[in-house]
């Protein structure tokens, strides 16, 4: 899943990847009087006139002689300038270890504004060291009680993201962050029970989604809830249809199927369908997408699967790109092209398609398109085996014990 930031910071200037104020009392000889006395936060303030030469020359070491005295008073933003210091070489050796000591010490006293205000910009981080930052960062919030933390944080656990893997601890935090209404926290939660059979349990968390208007979680309620309680929401899911609810088309066509709360009739559906595709609802082009595929309702046409697919695809829409992607993997109704199945895996899966995630971890599990690559490979089989795929489970499987 194009991966969407949590956390968005406003009003702030970025320097190497971090975010500082953009406000700074300028460089005067009262300023240096405060920080000579030891205000932590004058300290910090002159430090920033010398590193970005505000009415005094510029001079890193100065620099960092002023976030040093703050923040060994324990002011986060200037430990975290440190470590920027630190990682950077700017005023100072570059040490990864001093830069990692004092971000570190920055999370610890930091408190939940400042902890937001500098997350934005590391979301973006690369790598294993970006994704300690995170590690870091989210824990202490979720700490602090911010309910969007706390499922970020059970989310990382979850997945094992720059650390091990934990399934207790991420319940934990997936827990108290439903308690406090987090809707993708109780969406998680209700699909992780569902996945170890406990259709109780995952009722009790969808159902509290759902009501926060996820349609995800209704969807999943489809799956679990006797037949009787289709009929009264085929109704509301054609109103969430028209409206451009994605999970709605879906659902929707899963009751044609299905033959719950209307008469299963797969050319009425091809027909209903091929008027909203051609008013350009993405949903809609790749519900009749998959029409033509299997044969439902229409005459099996791999050219014109492609077709709507690729409608669908280029308006960002992640199934439509999944089986766009798909069509160029198994070259049908297309030329065989694995590059430019990638490309479109890709964007599926970036989405949280977990289809989309189990055919491009195939990808660099083979090496089709991509260089072979284990990691790669087992980091989208992970996420696909996140959101319930089971082959994507047996592909995990199969890739450990080789």
């Amino acid at each position: 899943m194009k991966l969407i930031p949590l956390f968005l910071a406003v009003g702030m200037l970025t320097v190497s990847g971090w975010a500082e104020d953009f406000k700074l009392e300028p460089y005067s000889p009262e300023l240096v009087k405060k920080a000579e006395v030891g205000y932590a936060v004058d300290q910090y303030n002159l430090g920033q006139c010398h590193e970005k030469g505000f009415g005094v020359i510029r001079d890193n070491k100065e620099a960092v002689k002023w976030y040093t005295k703050s923040a060994e008073q324990g002011y986060a933003t200037a430990a975290f300038a440190l470590s920027r210091c630190y990682e950077d070489g700017k005023g100072v050796l570059r040490d990864k270890n001093e830069a990692k000591k004092w971000f570190n010490k920055g999370v610890e006293s930091g408190d939940e504004n400042e902890l937001l205000r500098i997350l934005d910009p590391i979301y973006h981080g690369d790598g294993r060291e970006g994704a300690e930052k995170r590690f870091f960062l989210y824990r202490r919030l979720a700490e602090l009680g911010n309910a969007k933390a706390q499922y970020e944080y059970g989310m990382i656990c979850m997945l094992g993201e720059g650390v091990t893997k934990d399934e207790k601890e991420a319940l934990i935090w997936y827990m108290k962050a439903s308690e406090q209404g987090d809707v993708k926290a109780q969406r998680d939660l209700g699909r992780y029970y569902a996945n170890h059979d406990d259709v109780k349990e995952a009722v009790k968390w969808y159902t509290k989604a759902a009501e926060q208007g996820n349609a995800e979680a209704k969807l999943e309620l489809e799956k679990l809830k006797p037949s009787e309680w289709y009929e009264p929401y085929f109704a509301e899911l054609v109103n969430m249809a028209f409206a451009g609810d994605e999970e709605a088309w879906n659902s929707l066509g899963l009751c044609y199927v299905r033959d719950k709360g209307v008469t299963q009739d797969y050319k009425e559906l091809v027909k209903w369908l091929t008027a909203c595709a051609e008013e350009r609802s993405v949903q809609a082009q790749f519900m009749l997408a998959t029409c033509y595929y299997s044969g439902h309702g229409v005459a099996q046409d791999y050219k014109e699967t492609v077709k709507w697919f690729t409608k669908s695809a280029v308006q960002g829409n992640r199934y439509g790109q999944c089986g766009l992607g798909f069509c160029y993997l198994a070259g049908k109704g297309v030329t065989q092209d694995y590059k430019e199945a990638v490309k479109w895996l890709t964007k599926s899966a970036e989405q949280g398609n977990a289809l989309g995630q189990l055919f491009l971890g195939s990808c660099y599990s083979d090496g089709r398109g991509v260089t072979k690559d284990k990691k790669e490979a087992v980091r989208w089989y992970t996420k696909a085996a996140y959101h319930g795929n089971a082959q994507a489970k047996k592909e995990l499987e199969r890739l450990k014990s080789k």
